[in-house]
Order: structure tokens, then C-alpha cells, then sequence
């Protein structure tokens, strides 16, 4: 839906028209056709709306995870591997997991600024910890396999032996992870933006339509009731997604 909203898009999803305002969906009386689920206070039709702001979640959402993947799994690598270094990052980590995610990601993009930009270099930033942590696991318990050990032997580099050896054998719980994070991402872009904090209003996006709706609850239930069931259904979809995942890399759950 995402990659094809200009060819399922009815309308343009900024596109206004006070005539067409509060319209409801098809199903109830006093909807207008080719508005299938109504349009808003400004006329503009929901069902665009809703696909196009599938593009903004669903960006924010890999992008954000993208980049706090990497970040994370590089410091748990680096972490797990040097002592010296794990001591220092932990700490961090530690210190970092005391204030509440979207707290932190509020405050930051408080002093940066709202923006699609922004947004996704917050979330990214904010984001590494499970990765480093889950990574920093494996490699304590895998350094001192005879693999490693042997490959230390006959001089290979530290670099060489992270990302060439250590690291392909501890992919699978990233997966895992970046699969979760993914929906979690998707909820704190809807949540700073039904702040304001967001991505800037005239953008499409789920949470500007739950922020806009939310004063015409009573009259005009479908504006926010809409894009609430999007995140659901997307969010619930991943996490489905994730569990799937989680068994199939799974050695124990294969074992039974």
C-alpha cells in the first residue's frame, strides 16, 4: 500500500475542499461517494490520507531501525569484545535505560526541532541499547570458542575477526529485535506527532490524523477512529511478524 499509494489514492490527500467536510464513511447516511471513509474538518478525503501516511510510518519505522541497529550492534560487538570499552558503553546503556524511551525522544526532538529528518535521527539515536545489549551477550559467550581462538592464532585482525566471523554467527536475535523495533518505532513517530513534535502537520501521517481528530470525537468519530486501526493493524502485524521470527531462529524451539 505503502510503495503503491499514487496509484490506490483516490484523491490528493492534501487536497481541500469545505464543501466535502465532515463527510462519513460510505457505510452511514449522508456520505458522499468516492470518500469510502469520509473525509476531514477540511474536506480532505481520509482514505488518501490514511495510505499515504502508511509512507510515513512505515520510513520512520526501517529508517529509525536501520540506524540503531548498526549503531548498536557496533557498540555491542566492541562492548563484548574489550573490556576496557565494555565498562565505559554499559554505563551508558544503563544510564540511558533509566529515562523512559519516548520521554527521551521527546526531549531531544524538543531542542532539535520537529522534522521527518530529525524524527528518524532521534529515534535511531535512541534506540540502540537492546541491540548492544543482546549483542554484547553472544560475543561474551562465543570469544573464547575454538573458532575464535584459532582464527586469533594465525594473527587474523580484531576487525576482521568481528565483523568477518563473530558477527554472522549472532544475526539471528538481531533480526529478531530490529523486527519488534520496527513497531515500537512506528508507535513513538505517531506519538510525537499527535504531540506536534513530529513530522510537520501538512504531512499525511497517522498521528497528525489522530492529532486533528481528536476535537471531533463526538461529531466525527472517523477521523482519528480510522488511522488508530492503521497503527493497530500495522503494529499488530509486526509484532505477529516478529514472534514468527523469533521461532524460527530459534535453535531450542526448532530442537522441538
Amino acid at each position: 500500500m505503502a510503495v503503491a499509494a499514487p496509484k490506490l489514492a483516490l484523491h490528493d490527500p492534501n487536497a481541500q475542499d469545505l464543501l466535502m467536510r465532515f463527510k462519513p464513511p460510505f457505510w452511514l447516511e449522508g456520505s458522499e461517494s468516492g470518500f469510502l471513509l469520509g473525509t476531514d474538518h477540511l474536506g480532505r478525503d481520509l482514505l488518501s490520507r490514511i495510505i499515504y501516511g502508511s509512507r510515513i510510518s512505515i520510513l520512520v519505522g526501517v529508517t529509525a531501525v536501520l540506524i540503531s541497529g548498526v549503531l548498536g550492534m557496533v557498540i555491542g560487538l566492541l562492548s563484548g569484545f574489550y573490556n576496557a570499552l565494555d565498562h565505559v558503553m554499559m554505563r551508558i546503556a544503563d544510564i540511558q535505560l533509566a529515562f523512559p524511551t519516548i520521554l527521551l525522544a521527546l526531549a531531544i526532538v524538543a531542542v532539535l526541532g520537529g522534522g521527518l529528518e530529525n524524527l528518524i535521527i532521534v529515534l535511531g539515536v535512541t534506540g540502540w541499547v537492546p541491540y548492544a545489549r543482546v549483542v554484547r551477550s553472544e560475543v561474551l559467550s562465543i570469544r573464547s570458542s575454538d573458532y575464535v581462538v584459532a582464527a586469533q592464532t594465525i594473527g587474523v585482525s580484531d576487525f576482521r575477526l568481528l565483523f568477518r566471523h563473530i558477527l554472522p554467527n549472532i544475526f539471528s536475535p538481531v533480526i529478531t529485535i530490529a523486527t519488534f523495533q520496527v513497531a515500537s518505532a512506528i508507535i513513538s513517530e505517531s506519538s510525537l506527532s499527535f504531540l506536534g513534535l513530529g513530522v510537520p502537520i501538512d504531512v499525511p501521517s497517522w498521528g497528525n490524523m489522530l492529532n486533528q481528530g481528536q476535537l471531533y470525537m463526538e461529531s466525527a468519530w472517523w477521523i482519528s477512529v480510522f488511522p488508530g486501526v492503521s497503527i493497530l493493524l500495522v503494529v499488530l502485524a509486526i509484532n505477529i511478524l516478529g514472534d514468527v521470527w523469533r521461532d524460527k531462529f530459534n535453535p531450542k524451539a526448532k530442537a522441538r
